[in-house]
């Protein structure tokens, strides 16, 4: 459930529309479009002004990765919403570059919970910022793509965009 202090506004990109969720720290969730309208909170026109400038620096980060690119620049990433262990698995992902990928188990391992392989897989599906919290690279044992909270489809395009060839 979100806090009623949120303020979600849209992402129009050539992909579809995206939908950022903003707290008072920063970018706090980002969904995938869907095949339905995404339903944005209405802000009354009213967005504060650190929003309005996180917004922006969303926008162009989200459309360079979509077209490839990294991200020149983030906004803050507010990932207070996780678990420690959540929150470890988070910051190893976002430890991975553009176009490499990792293991469950290589992540696992990362954060010293070398065993954790499903739990590793669980914060990665409860991961609230997909794209900017890399959890596209990671992949099941063997290369195989796994799974992933935005659909294989997003995962598969995603990859393929940072020339992550897949067997």
């Amino acid at each position: 459930m979100q806090p009623s202090n949120e303020i979600q506004l849209p992402i129009a990109t050539l992909d579809g529309q995206f939908v950022a969720h903003y707290s008072e720290k920063g970018l706090a969730g980002l969904d995938f479009p869907s095949a339905r309208v995404a339903k944005t909170k209405s802000t009354n026109g009213v967005v504060p002004a650190p929003v309005v400038g996180w917004h922006r620096t969303t926008t162009a980060a989200l459309k360079r990765v979509l077209d490839g690119e990294p991200p020149e620049i983030l906004p803050p990433l507010d990932l207070s919403a996780g678990t420690d262990f959540q929150k470890s698995v988070w910051n190893a992902l976002r430890q991975i570059r553009a176009g490499q990928t990792r293991s469950y188990g290589e992540i696992a391992k990362a954060i010293g919970k070398p065993n954790a392989l499903r739990a590793v897989g669980g914060a990665c599906g409860a991961n609230p910022i997909p794209v900017f919290v890399p959890c596209h690279r990671v992949l099941a044992a063997n290369r195989k793509i796994g799974g992933f909270s935005g659909g294989l489809d997003w995962k598969r395009k995603l990859l393929a965009r940072e020339g992550v060839q897949l067997s």
